[in-house]
């Protein structure tokens, strides 16, 4: 009985350590190389604007820019409703927390810009109004005066 307990206890550690992972580790590296984080929460295969926003805006060259800068980590919480776009359990309910914490109204899309601590600097409700360039820009004017 002891055994079976400490198993269950050792999975649900696991899981709830897991679950923030990738908030943690881009907290730690934004910390390190004085970076903000980009959080999109997004629906990749049922919401347009979500799709228009990675299209237009998240897969441009301008905008990868910010990630080989050094400028942001960029983090993607998606929400697919397609059976065969599913993720894994352990995506899936990092990303529920993820929305538990940042999300709560569940907006898509919706986009933080947070500091290396996780505090909101700013939020995009919706498809950003902006093309790549002007996003990409404003991004850069948050992250030079936070210095």
């Amino acid at each position: 009985m002891k055994t079976l307990f400490s198993a269950i206890l050792m999975a649900a550690l696991a899981v709830g350590i897991h679950a923030q992972s990738r908030l943690d580790n881009a907290k730690k590296q934004a910390s390190q190389n004085k970076q903000l984080i980009l959080l999109n929460f997004s629906g990749s295969d049922w919401c347009i604007p979500c799709i228009k926003l990675h299209k237009n805006i998240i897969e441009t060259d301008e905008f990868k820019k910010l990630e080989t800068e050094n400028f942001i980590v960029y983090i993607n919480a998606d929400f697919p409703r397609n059976k065969k776009n599913q993720l894994s359990s352990e995506l899936k309910k990092e990303n529920a927390s993820l929305a538990e914490q940042y999300n709560q109204k569940g907006l898509f899309p919706y986009t933080l810009l947070l500091n290396s601590e996780g505090k909101v600097l700013k939020s995009w409700e919706g498809l950003p109004s902006e093309n790549a360039l002007a996003f990409s820009k404003e991004i850069r004017d948050i992250k030079e005066h936070q210095k």
